[in-house]
């Protein structure tokens, strides 16, 4: 079952009654409420959201990613179980004891899939891939020639034009890409704690200041479907390129997508899954190649 993610923007009281998430919105005084099994991601932006203990540790124990924003409407925090899978030691103590020469094939085939999906997004706009293919296939164990970068100067300006620079503080549609790698980054760090694995522990990321290197490293074949999103919002103009309310909830529906992984099509959150299952797989011995979707 295709679990939910609910946004809230406006003040609003959430507590627990009977394992169901009641919401209770305070301007229009009106009640709701959610199975909590049903929810795999909720969002708090606004100011003036109460949230009981109780709440948190119900969400907590079902593998919930409460997330939550900052002054700028961004999200800047996130609680996720921590105790999730029965094995929980045995996968850590894999997942650090893991061999260079292990992460660096695991890198690989990260980047391969990256640019694979970059390529494979520009044909289904109507775009010519240009080189992607040929430089996915020429990637080197831990990318050393860094083919991720030569390929990230092709595609963008392939997909969003030559005068278009992929840059955090840049101009539009800048921000809304922004945004979906947060929400992005933010499913697959819940992803890989329901798989046992330990977000921060990379495979290829290692800022000391990150704590979510994992998902960093794991989101990047997934960052096309995100970049689909936010091509059909650019090139459609509804949205006028502004990171509202409306945007926000538009960008959200990148993790109810169909994606294709194998010969199977599954929504985007549940590929999640099978790609950190896929990947603690690696780390224990039992397997030797990420599953990664296919767009």
């Amino acid at each position: 079952m295709l679990k939910r993610t609910l946004f809230f923007t406006n003040p609003a009281h959430l507590s627990i009654k009977d394992r169901q998430l009641n919401i209770q919105l305070k301007d229009s005084n009106t009640s709701r409420t959610v199975p909590v099994e049903d929810i795999a991601m909720v969002i708090l932006e606004h100011w003036q959201i109460t949230i009981t203990i109780h709440t948190l540790q119900q969400l907590n124990d079902h593998n919930v990613a409460v997330v939550c924003c900052d002054e700028k409407h961004l999200p800047a925090a996130m609680l996720l179980n921590l105790n999730s899978h029965h094995l929980q030691n045995e996968l850590f103590s894999q997942q650090i004891n893991a061999s260079l020469p292990l992460k660096k094939q695991l890198w690989q085939q990260t980047i391969q899939a990256k640019i694979k999906n970059q390529a494979l997004l520009l044909k289904s706009k109507g775009k010519e891939p240009g080189s992607l293919m040929a430089l996915a296939a020429s990637v080197k164990s831990g990318d050393s020639s860094n083919r991720e970068g030569t390929a990230a100067r092709e595609y963008w300006g392939r997909l969003f034009g030559s005068s278009f620079t992929r840059d955090r503080y840049g101009d539009p549609p800048n921000q809304l890409l922004n945004y979906g790698y947060i929400v992005l980054r933010s499913a697959v760090a819940r992803a890989l704690v329901g798989s046992g694995l330990l977000p921060t522990l990379g495979i290829h990321h290692h800022n000391r200041y990150n704590a979510y290197c994992l998902a960093d490293d794991v989101m990047e074949p997934y960052r096309p479907y995100v970049d689909d999103v936010v091509y059909d919002m650019w090139e459609a103009g509804n949205y006028d390129l502004i990171l509202d309310k409306e945007s926000k909830a538009h960008l959200l529906k990148v993790l109810s997508c169909d994606v294709l992984i194998g010969q199977v099509k599954r929504p985007l959150m549940v590929a999640l899954s099978i790609t950190t299952a896929s990947l603690a797989r690696c780390f224990s011995g039992e397997d030797k190649k990420i599953t990664y979707p296919m767009f």
